[in-house]
């Protein structure tokens, strides 16, 4: 029936929405917000991981200093 396959539908898309925790969310200076945009420009949280800094410095939202946090915290500096 129509209600049973909206909330079906509405539970698959917000369920593992939700549970999408990567490294990224555990770096200081990185909300939402520019989580989204750092996941919009490399694709994946992995490629965040393996960026270079220059890389990361020419992503949209993302400041030199905080660029440095983020690519100290995948090298094991942060």
């Amino acid at each position: 029936d129509e209600a049973h396959r909206f909330a079906i539908g509405r539970i698959g898309r917000s369920g593992p929405r939700a549970a999408r925790v990567t490294p990224i969310d555990e770096i200081p200076g990185v909300g939402p917000s520019r989580k989204r945009a750092l996941l919009a420009h490399f694709g994946s949280a992995k490629a965040v991981s393996r960026a270079g800094l220059a890389d990361l410095k020419a992503a949209p939202g993302i400041s030199d200093a905080l660029a440095e946090a983020i690519h100290a915290f995948f090298q094991g500096d942060g």
